[in-house]
């Protein structure tokens, strides 16, 4: 994903859409397309019985070798329909998708893994027609509206509900529309879009997939909300009332739950709080690392940015440089294909393997893998913190790799081949306490990156922050103290054991090592000084990452020491 919007010449719209084509294909294959009277009509494709309704019908043209023609469930030749715009019509399809639970915000886009097919087979069976095959500048838009569209949801649905005739309107609006006016609503308030341009196209969108009727209340909706805004008179909550009723406006102004809110505001204190859902809604940067393994440094990876003209600054950890934009140009030239670097932050260490999401990269100083150590990473897939620690230990120590997903397990050593490291890691396919009670393995170093809220990385998993509840927080810290005392019975006498998450609430890390060490007495927290920063490391010895303080993402670690006896 990019790190910053598109300029509005990304928007503008092609000749093409002002030139409604319909191009059809495979004759005896029956469509479903709007009619005149804006109901449903089906035409068999290439049959003389029926006319076109507008002219210009004709074969698909062959989109050449990169396009893939292993479509699962589609036919060879699908109907492609110019007259809607491109990046909206799938922007709007993975929306509904997200919202079944179905897709994940990040759109994966490496050609390779026919992601794009995919993509538009989705589409093809949503709207019953589907769009060109998307090129590297509708994906990037595709990726810009969704994640914003999805940070925003909140005070995106309370202008639409504001600004229906009815709440019964908004309550019962069909799950398609409401996505198309969210994109209108956000690219109008959100992004620097000609404010025709986004009427305009989302209003055919609605017409060509749904029905006029539906064009219309689309049109009538976004014209209204374009003069409010022009005089700055959006219908927003006040923030007012008792301590639960700013919670709500707040919630509604920053789009986040309630429960955050509150939780932030009681933790942190309303200033600081504020700050947060305001870095959860901006634009993510990415790191970059080095894979030094491979004998690359980082003026290698600077040099290769710079002749690709991507802006970067270089990172208070070596092997690291980020980026706000210029992905595209990273993924295309390669260098996460050929090794070169991965896509991981410098924080929890999560990996993003365009855009797979695992985890460190500060934590794994905390860790401080030495040549010669035997470390098992204990939920390890689909592997950035484990690739990391065996870079730190020059073909010197072993690594297990335990994870309870076989193909999450998987990922991660075709990761560590690619990165010419899998002759140090050895894969462990078990559920941790179960391997805890029957093994009798014991380790130098046991990492604990434990399963969490993931609070700390709101800005850069745009959905995680709507997937979560309050009664969550409650199972998950269960969970945490089981798996740290199944990881607990790993380490050597005199080994450490190292607990992280990437969630930035005291419940779920200080308070987890607090009641931790009052079970166990046979481990003492040992100050994570001299492994990290100054400036990352608490009064209580702990390793902190704060999006505000640190302009990356919230993460937490503890070294615990286990006593000789």
């Amino acid at each position: 994903m990019e790190g910053v919007a598109p300029a509005a010449s990304l928007f503008r719209p092609r000749a093409s859409a002002r030139s409604p084509v319909l191009l059809a294909a495979d004759s005896g294959a029956a469509r479903r397309r709007p009619g005149a009277d804006g109901r449903s009509a089906v035409r068999k494709h290439g049959s003389t019985g029926v006319a076109p309704r507008r002219s210009g019908i004709t074969r698909v043209p062959k989109l050449g070798p990169a396009v893939s023609t292993k479509r699962a469930g589609r036919r060879k030749d699908p109907l492609i329909n110019l007259e809607v715009s491109h990046h909206r019509a799938v922007a709007a399809v993975r929306l509904l998708r997200i919202e079944k639970g179905k897709a994940f915000v990040d759109l994966l886009n490496e050609k390779a893994n026919d992601s794009g097919d995919n993509e538009m087979g989705y589409v093809e069976r949503t709207l019953g027609f589907s769009t060109r095959y998307l090129e590297d500048r509708d994906i990037r838009l595709v990726t810009v509206i969704v994640a914003g569209t999805v940070r925003w949801k909140r005070y995106l649905d309370y202008l639409i509900m504001s600004l229906c005739s009815e709440e019964k309107v908004f309550r019962e609006m069909e799950p398609l529309l409401l996505q198309i006016l969210r994109i209108g609503f956000f690219e109008i308030l959100k992004l620097d879009v000609p404010a025709y341009a986004t009427v305009d196209e989302n209003v055919r969108l609605a017409k060509v997939a749904l029905r006029p009727g539906a064009g219309n209340m689309v049109n009538a909706i976004l014209r209204k909300l374009l003069l409010l805004k022009e005089k700055n008179s959006l219908p927003l909550p006040k923030i007012e009332g008792d301590d639960r009723a700013q919670a709500r406006a707040l919630s509604i102004i920053y789009s986040h739950p309630v429960w955050m809110v509150r939780r932030w505001i009681r933790f942190h204190g309303k200033d600081e709080a504020l700050r947060l859902m305001n870095w959860n809604n901006s634009d993510p940067r990415f790191s970059l690392r080095v894979n030094t393994s491979k004998g690359y440094t980082r003026a290698d990876l600077v040099k290769r940015l710079e002749s690709l003209q991507v802006h970067y600054e270089e990172s208070v950890m070596d092997e690291f440089v980020r980026i706000r934009e210029g992905m595209q140009a990273v993924l295309q030239a390669g260098l996460l294909k050929d090794g070169m670097c991965a896509v991981q932050d410098e924080s929890a260490g999560k990996l993003y393997s365009y855009f797979l999401i695992t985890k460190p990269c500060l934590v794994v100083s905390v860790v401080d893998p030495q040549p010669g150590d035997t470390i098992i990473d204990c939920c390890a897939a689909p592997g950035g913190k484990t690739l990391f620690m065996a870079s730190r230990l020059s073909r010197q120590g072993k690594i297990r790799a335990l994870d309870v997903n076989k193909g999450r397990l998987r990922i991660l050593m075709d990761a560590a081949k690619q990165h010419n490291l899998d002759d140090m890691i050895t894969d462990i396919h078990a559920d941790l306490q179960l391997y805890a009670k029957e093994t009798t393995a014991k380790y130098d170093k046991v990492l604990l990156d434990a399963p969490c809220s993931g609070l700390g990385v709101l800005s850069k998993r745009a959905d995680l922050r709507w997937n979560r509840q309050f009664e969550d927080l409650e199972e998950l810290m269960c969970l945490q103290d089981e798996l740290l005392d199944s990881a607990s019975t790993l380490v050597k006498p005199g080994g450490i054991l190292i607990y992280s998450t990437c969630s930035i609430d005291p419940e779920e890390n200080e308070k987890r090592i607090t009641t931790f060490v009052q079970r166990h007495p046979e481990f003492a927290i040992q100050s994570v000084r001299g492994y990290v920063p100054t400036e990352f490391v608490t009064d209580e010895g702990f390793y902190s990452s704060n999006p505000i303080k640190h302009s990356m993402d919230g993460a937490f670690a503890a070294r615990l020491v286990r006593s000789m006896h």
